[in-house]
């Protein structure tokens, strides 16, 4: 073998003969740059919805679309960097990001904005996603580092957050909400000037294409995708792990996009609340590198089904205590450690259920009901800060899925998967444990419902000073503070 071909098994390579420490550092800037951009979506809820004249329920809406066309677009970006490259799959997605952002710059009117901000970002995003970053880290890692490295990308992947949130916040205090999004397009395209780095597709990532020969014994010859998808549709396991990472998606979405926004509503200062949104990136750092070590050595389903019922219990204390910028922070650094502590353990499980081959194909499906949850999470709780006059509402589905999650892992076998029987239906748990969470969503709705309108019956107006046109105070259920 030459040296070009030769791979080395060493503590530093990759099955393909990579320096693994240099992929793990370029996938984790291009995972924290396509992470940190969208975090900063936090904060410009509010300016947007000033200067173009909306309500919190038509960003929302922006920003829901923007996950589920995400979530849409992630297993045909996962095929196409199976089967044609990572590298050229996330180059392409660079620059349509940073193209994306720059057209939201420009948005004069709610359409305009919905459509770049949701649709057009939201495709590009699919395109340069983590997610991708982590199929190509997966199946370049040697098995017995595999979970370190995924856990590396995903706690760097927060840096982004911790360190891009506070910067578009200052910008924001210096300059207007569009010229903060055109800096963060110029920042975008380092997806781009990266992407090289993970080049090749799937059979080349594992050493046994033209990149690097095969010294696992194995044939080259792949189980094709379609048997991969039948077999996966079969698969109580799998359906499972799709129903548990909707929840997933639902929290850090809903927190990611109105966290700021709810804080105003109680009485925090903008700055505290920026402060929490970007906490939650460092502690995640924490988080991701812990369950990361935990999954080489323990049950991923018991690891995650501990998260989900600790994010319930975070929440829970977080709306039980005084409003204050103390406890924004302390809440932020919480929920951080559990924050995307969820990928690399879900990523783990779907590649030891079917391997890595088509691993970009399997996990952009479960991360389409990651987005799926995201959307519910984005638009319900800017409509239910619109009609009921409070976040109170979408926090306590948050906690009320997150038990659900927890219990549902309980029942995931990590064991690879059987094959496809030759005859006979997919098992159809996910579609009835789908159900059950839009159950929970649509009747924890209808209790909260008329919180707003027992407001206005029992609200003492003031007389002859009070406009009659204009908006009435937005109430916290949980904390007794007004905002006019």
């Amino acid at each position: 073998m030459t040296a070009l071909t030769q791979p080395r098994f060493g503590a530093t390579s990759t099955l393909n003969g990579r320096s693994l420490l240099l992929v793990i550092a370029a996938g984790s800037v291009m995972s924290s740059i396509s992470l940190g951009v969208r975090s900063t979506f936090g904060i410009y809820l509010d300016p947007v919805v000033e200067s173009l004249q909306t309500d919190r329920g038509t960003y929302s809406l922006a920003i829901a679309i923007q996950n589920l066309c995400w979530g849409l677009s992630q297993p045909l970006a996962g095929a196409l960097a199976d089967r044609f490259g990572t590298g050229r799959v996330l180059a392409v997605g660079g620059i349509g990001y940073a193209a994306a952002l720059l057209l939201i710059s420009t948005a004069q009117t709610t359409g305009l904005f919905i459509v770049s901000a949701g649709f057009l970002v939201g495709i590009a995003t699919g395109a340069a996603s983590f997610s991708l970053v982590l199929a190509a880290v997966g199946r370049m890692a040697p098995p017995d580092k595999a979970p370190m490295a995924l856990g590396i990308v995903t706690a760097m992947a927060s840096v982004g957050q911790f360190v891009l949130v506070p910067v578009a916040q200052r910008l924001l205090t210096t300059v207007e909400w569009r010229s903060t999004v055109a800096i963060m397009a110029v920042v975008a395209v380092t997806i781009t000037a990266l992407a090289p780095v993970v080049r090749g597709n799937a059979i080349d990532q594992q050493g046994k294409g033209p990149i690097g020969p095969l010294v696992t014994g194995m044939s080259t010859d792949a189980t094709p995708l379609r048997t991969e998808l039948r077999r996966a549709a079969h698969s109580r396991a799998y359906l499972l792990l799709n129903t548990a990472f909707f929840v997933c998606g639902f929290h850090v979405t809903f927190i990611g996009t109105h966290l700021v926004s709810y804080a105003g509503d109680v009485g925090v200062s903008a700055r505290a609340a920026t402060t929490g949104l970007a906490i939650i990136g460092l502690f995640n750092i924490v988080g991701s590198l812990t369950a990361g070590y935990l999954g080489g050595r323990m049950s991923k389903t018991r690891i995650l089904s501990t998260i989900y019922a600790l994010r319930a219990v975070a929440i829970t204390i977080f709306l039980v205590v005084p409003a204050s910028g103390a406890s924004v922070i302390v809440f932020g650094a919480a929920i951080g450690l559990l924050w995307l502590a969820t990928v690399p353990l879900t990523g783990g499980i779907v590649n030891g259920l079917f391997g890595t081959t088509h691993a970009g194909t399997l996990f952009g499906i479960v991360f389409l009901s990651h987005q799926l949850g995201a959307f519910i999470g984005a638009w319900l709780g800017g409509e239910l800060a619109d009609r009921a006059g409070s976040y109170a509402p979408a926090w306590w589905i948050s906690i009320g899925l997150g038990v659900f999650a927890a219990i549902v892992h309980q029942f995931i076998d990590e064991r690879p998967a059987p094959p496809a029987p030759a005859h006979g239906l997919p098992t159809g748990l996910t579609p009835a444990a789908g159900a059950a969470a839009v159950a929970l969503i649509a009747g924890t709705f209808s209790v909260f419902q008329p919180t707003q309108a027992a407001a206005a019956e029992t609200a003492t107006p003031v007389s002859g000073t009070q406009d009659p046109e204009a908006p009435g105070p937005i109430i916290c259920a949980l904390h007794p503070v007004v905002v006019d």
